[in-house]
């Protein structure tokens, strides 16, 4: 049981990692969070992968906090896995929403053009990768984007 106040980090991929990726994801990662350490000490660490596309890491502080270096090491790992994968997980402008049961990931001009359109609304379910605890990621990580702080930088009808 991961407690709900456990750190989260979540990575966005561009695209869906493919099947034989994601067993070499899950061994790496897997093997990343055995052995991801704060100052010589233990993180109690976790990971999930969401929809073959989201890179989920979990610290339970209450153990060991996660430092400046241990997160270095974890961004370093991230970049690893760009360059492994040919994704990208570190452009911010890149947004995910729901469309039906398919997620899809696009630009801001175009998810722009589409909530112009209408094909994206406030009750459209995107991701709110900013999400500080496992808590609220279980809760509020998949979102209408009328709850999330898509709606602050986007002019979306209600």
């Amino acid at each position: 049981m991961i407690n709900p106040g456990a750190r989260v980090w979540i990575y966005q991929s561009d695209k869906e990692f493919e099947q034989s990726q994601l067993i070499d994801l899950d061994v790496l990662l897997k093997n990343f969070t055995a052995n991801w350490s704060a100052h010589n000490q233990q993180l109690s660490a976790s990971f999930e992968i969401k929809y073959n596309r989201f890179i989920v890491l979990i610290v339970d502080e209450t153990q060991a906090g996660a430092s400046g270096c241990s997160i270095d090491k974890s961004v370093h790992l991230m970049k690893d896995v760009e360059q492994k994968f040919n994704v990208n997980l570190f452009d911010r402008f890149n947004i995910a929403y729901k469309d039906g049961d398919k997620i899809v990931t696009v630009n801001r001009n175009s998810f722009e053009d589409l909530i112009a359109n209408g094909k994206v609304n406030s009750f459209t379910i995107v991701f709110n990768n900013i999400v500080p605890t496992y808590e609220e990621y279980l809760n509020n990580w998949e979102t209408p984007l009328a709850n999330s702080w898509h709606a602050k930088l986007f002019k979306v009808e209600a």
